[in-house]
């Protein structure tokens, strides 16, 4: 296994080197670097929040209602899942171990401000989550055997070759059929997520004392397996049980802590809010706070991405945007909630505090601490909900990878079933292979999305614009 690993990690390391070089290029501003990708995030969340008229917050209680709305009596409508399905597919994409590792992370690194820049970050992310979602919806297709396939693959080759064939029709079609196969590409490649299995296997071992990397990795492996095999009605179902359950689990378990330290809370609001506006030195000040805090809200919530809009792409609705307003609640819940709660889990207790200046953070460490700092079996807990964490993003992730091989190779049963039984091969090795080289790889895939992704969203933006204004006349 370790001369596998090895070999694995040789045969990545140059791509990894120069793919991060271009997708993660960094700026300095203040003394603080910062990866150009995630100015391209934010500044479209920013600016599709302001086109699009602040729909995260006008929206905000629509959004509750479709979601928990009965599905559409219409059996000709198409589509897989219900609403709700399809938020909790896509939230058990994003709400995973980056909500629980990067969190202290941030603090540690941009001190307790970053959490005030990332809830804004997540904020003006819904409407990133918004557009890509429901424009997934409207651009999807329907193969011969009923199944629907949709993502930003779709939307990406039909715009850009819209665009682009004003000037040559050849041209465009061309450049847009380059530019989706781009995404679907670096999606296939984000969707091999070893680090989830890995960090998994890592906790299991500092709370049970049992180092098993190999079997670790084959069991979750093979449960992932039992359960995308299957497709997407029984993602759906999984994860409409999952997702909520471990976010009940890790919720309750972190307001537990909050509350028995609830004297502590107004001081640690006071530090953040401090610290967001520079008036406290800890984490570089304003800057050192604002960017770090952005930095992992776009790492948690994957806003513009457009990994997320594959799993809405199957919902069961006759409108396309009613999935988009579905699909903002993602980044409140994954990252203004969840990220908050582990957030004050940390600060009200102080276990970063030691750890501020080192190197080699290693986050999911922080907010173990935290928990155990209450009860000695709160790491129990902690472990529980990063296996179910790690499992429902694992789930996510090989439907995402799926549906790319299918609009790259054919939406035919044999790609399907090859591609999901090599991923979940590769996965089975992720708890005992050395990620160094093979986690900045898929993290360069994951961020790689974007560029095609929101360059599609600011061409279709004015068509969004008009599908927006249309449904608010028909709802009035």
């Amino acid at each position: 296994m370790a001369n596998i690993a090895q070999s694995i990690n040789n045969a990545v390391e140059p791509a990894s080197v120069a793919i991060n070089n271009i997708i993660f290029y960094k700026i300095t501003l203040f003394d603080v670097a910062i990866p150009v990708v995630v100015i391209w995030l934010i500044l479209a969340a920013l600016i599709l929040t302001v086109s699009l008229r602040f729909i995260n917050i006008r929206s905000f209680g629509h959004a509750w209602h479709l979601t928990f709305h009965r599905e559409p009596t219409n059996p000709n409508t198409k589509g897989e899942i219900s609403h709700f399905q399809a938020l909790t597919s896509a939230l058990s994409g994003t709400v995973g171990l980056g909500n629980i590792a990067s969190v202290p992370i941030a603090i540690v690194l941009g001190g307790p401000g970053a959490l005030f820049w990332m809830v804004l970050a997540g904020i003006l992310g819904m409407s990133s989550k918004f557009a890509e979602c429901a424009l997934a919806v409207k651009y999807r297709r329907t193969d011969q055997d009923g199944r629907v396939h949709g993502g930003p693959m779709y939307y990406i080759e039909d715009i850009v070759a819209k665009r682009a064939g004003k000037l040559h029709a050849g041209f465009g079609k061309g450049l847009g059929k380059f530019s989706a196969v781009f995404f679907a590409v670096m999606t296939m490649g984000a969707s091999i997520s070893v680090f989830q299995v890995n960090q998994a296997h890592s906790l299991f071992a500092d709370v049970t004392g049992h180092s098993i990397p190999l079997t670790f990795g084959i069991i979750m492996a093979s449960g992932v397996a039992i359960v995308i095999v299957s497709g997407i009605k029984t993602i759906g179902r999984v994860t409409s049980i999952l997702v909520p359950l471990m976010g009940a689990i890790y919720l309750s378990a972190g307001l537990t802590i909050i509350f028995a330290n609830i004297s502590a809370v107004p001081g640690a609001i006071m530090l953040i809010l401090k610290g967001a506006f520079g008036l406290e030195a800890a984490g570089g000040g304003l800057v050192g706070a604002l960017i770090i805090g952005i930095q992992r809200a776009t790492y948690s919530s994957e806003a513009g991405v457009g990994s997320a809009a594959i799993a809405h792409a199957a919902v069961r609705t006759d409108n396309p945007l009613t999935e988009g307003y579905v699909a903002l609640l993602e980044p409140f819940i994954d990252t203004v909630v969840i990220c908050s709660v582990t957030a004050l889990v940390i600060i009200v207790t102080g276990v970063y505090e030691p750890f501020v200046g080192q190197d080699n953070l290693q986050g999911i460490v922080m907010t173990s601490a935290a928990f155990e700092s209450m009860f000695s079996w709160y790491p129990v807990i902690l472990l529980i909900s990063v296996i179910l964490f790690a499992f429902s993003t694992l789930i996510a992730w090989a439907y995402y990878g799926a549906e790319a091989a299918a609009y790259l190779f054919g939406t035919t049963k044999r790609v399907d079933i090859i591609f999901k039984l090599l991923l979940c091969l590769a996965l089975s090795t992720g708890a005992a292979i050395q990620l160094s080289a093979i986690v900045n790889f898929i993290d360069a895939m994951l961020f790689g999305m974007c560029i095609p992704n929101i360059i599609a969203l600011y061409l279709l933006l004015p068509e969004l614009k008009s599908d927006v204004r249309a449904y608010e006349t028909a709802r009035k």
